[in-house]
């Protein structure tokens, strides 16, 4: 890992900690969120209240995803394996959500507007639609409105996006752990770039006094010619 990488405090001193990812200003994340409330609405309109534990397992899914993206994004700036440890987590609870609106649709006779050939032009609309639109404010208003199927297809394309940008992500990630290294090798980067830095103050400071004692002698010189002189 090249020093030159290294965050920086303001004075210059390096720091083992990465640069903080921004989360919530990611694609991937604000969808996320809209599939925690469109979770908990679908829940609420076409599940039983209880007795059907699908209602918790959709719930806690959708929440896993949101959090453990937040939580691995903050705990990322210090660990590379937590962040990836929580981001597979969040893959992994993603494509439980996914399954499980799926075989809503199985299980309720309803269309996958995927794989329906006679709704393509709809399902088209759709995907430009979410691609385009990542937060939840576009997404609440329809709650209310929208069929089964339409909030099931709606949370199946949004999934099927936050999987694909956390896929790319982390592969920009595993990138950066092999070009960079975890904390350990950003701290003993940051230990040498210091001594380095030392080392350059030092070096300075020596030809500072150098040309200090020069000065100094040439001095004495002038004023041992001045008294010379006056003698």
């Amino acid at each position: 890992m090249m020093a030159n990488n290294l965050q920086r405090y303001e004075d210059g001193t390096p720091s083992v900690m990465r640069k903080a990812t921004v989360y919530t200003s990611l694609h991937f994340y604000r969808k996320s969120d809209v599939l925690v409330q469109l979770t908990k609405t679908f829940c609420e309109r076409f599940l039983p209240k209880y007795g059907d534990r699908t209602v918790d397992q959709m719930v806690q899914a959708a929440r896993s995803v949101k959090q453990n993206i937040a939580e691995g994004l903050t705990d990322g700036q210090t660990s590379f394996e937590t962040e990836i440890k929580l981001m597979g987590i969040a893959k992994g609870s993603n494509q439980e959500l996914l399954e499980d609106y799926q075989d809503y649709l199985k299980k309720h006779g309803l269309n996958d507007w995927a794989k329906a050939e006679h709704l393509r032009q709809r399902y088209d609309k759709l995907l430009a639609y979410c691609r385009t639109h990542n937060d939840l404010a576009y997404y609440e208003p329809f709650f209310a409105k929208w069929t089964d199927e339409e909030m099931a297809n709606t949370a199946i394309s949004l999934c099927h996006m936050v999987d694909k940008a956390m896929t790319t992500f982390m592969e920009k990630r595993d990138r950066e752990f092999v070009e960079e290294g975890g904390v350990r090798e950003r701290m003993t980067a940051a230990r040498l770039d210091m001594r380095g830095t030392q080392k350059q103050i030092i070096a300075q400071q020596e030809q500072e006094i150098a040309a200090l004692k020069a000065r100094i002698a040439a001095l004495e010189r002038e004023i041992a010619a001045l008294k010379g002189g006056m003698t």
